[in-house]
């Protein structure tokens, strides 16, 4: 139960930080309430999930899934550009995440 949490919090983090971009500066009201809600869910849900996932593995999980996710969204919802060097972060983040999982299985 606390990877589904750990996945739903990343989730809901994405979400508010999408919302954060269609609020623009807190100016739109609905956007502006799903960012509170959606970070608020998020921050519970990573609580929850810390009942059963150590404390540096699930942040590191949470802010690196959410950044990758968030520089692919920025890159297809609001046409930033694409280049080597973020491909390669977002590969870097990925390989991060899978070491944190192994060092975990491994200890």
């Amino acid at each position: 139960m606390p990877w589904l949490y750990l996945s739903l919090a990343i989730v809901t983090e994405v979400t508010g930080t999408i919302s954060l971009k269609f609020s623009n500066g807190f100016s739109s009201l609905p956007a502006s309430i799903v960012v509170i809600v959606a970070y608020g869910t998020s921050f519970f849900l990573l609580g929850l999930s810390l009942k059963g996932i150590e404390l540096g593995v699930a942040y590191a999980i949470w802010a690196g899934v959410g950044t990758g996710l968030i520089a692919i969204a920025g890159l297809a919802l609001f046409g930033e550009q694409f280049t080597v060097l973020k491909a390669i972060s977002i590969v870097f983040i990925i390989a991060g995440v899978i070491g944190l999982n192994l060092s975990k299985a491994a200890s």
